[in-house]
Formats: C-alpha cells, structure tokens, sequence
C-alpha cells in the first residue's frame, strides 16, 4: 500500500506564495518520478510539475514555469511545490501522484498513485 499525504494548502491573495508538501510512505521513495495536478471545478485535471526519481530533472507546464519550483528529499520521503506570484487562476485542488516510470511522464492516467488532494485558494 503507497500513501501520499499533501499539505500546504489554503487561501491567499494574488502574488503572494503558497508551499505544497507531500509525504509518501508504502514504497522506496527514490524508485518513483513524482508530479504535481491540479484541477479546478468543471476542468480537467492538468499537469503542473514533475521531477525525476532523483531530484536531476524537472518539468513544468508553461503556465507555471518560472513561477512553480519543484523540489524533493529523499531522505524525507517528501516531495515539494514552491507556489509563487500566485494568480487567481491558479486556484485548484493539488494532486500529488507518483510513478514508477523513469521519466516522469505529463499525462494523469499514467501515474500509479494519488494523493487525496488539497485546495489552493488565489484571491484577487
């Protein structure tokens, strides 16, 4: 059984900065890529970041590229994301997923396992 856990969610205004956290226990850590989701009421759930198994490479998607940070320590079995310059569009549940690829991948449905998710709040 892999458990993620997220944390760091909550309300905050335009530009300011939020950090998401996710613990996972179940699995060798460093034996899975992990991402970060998001989904907003009515859409799709949309690829944020991505990082390697080994904190080397990361990936982002265009709307929060130089904005987002992802980040991981292995030795916490934790994997991060670094929200800043926050927009109102960026409000969403955040999904934390991991998989066993090892590349990680921008596509939901190929992730093993999930988070229960946490809402990030963007006031104008």
């Amino acid at each position: 059984q892999v458990l993620l856990v997220e944390s760091g969610g909550g309300l905050v205004q335009a530009g300011g900065s939020l950090r998401l956290s996710c613990a996972v226990s179940g699995r060798t850590f460093s034996s899975v890529a992990m991402a970060w989701f998001r989904q907003a009421p009515g859409k799709e759930r949309d690829f944020v970041a991505a990082i390697s198994r080994s904190g080397v490479s990361t990936y982002y998607a265009a709307s929060v590229k130089d904005r987002f940070t992802i980040s991981r320590d292995n030795a916490k079995n934790t994997v991060y994301l670094q929200m800043n310059s926050l927009k109102p569009e960026d409000t969403a549940v955040y999904y934390c997923a991991a998989d066993t690829a090892v590349i990680p991948t921008t596509e939901p449905g190929r992730y093993d396992y999930w988070g229960q998710g946490t809402q990030v709040t963007v006031s104008s």
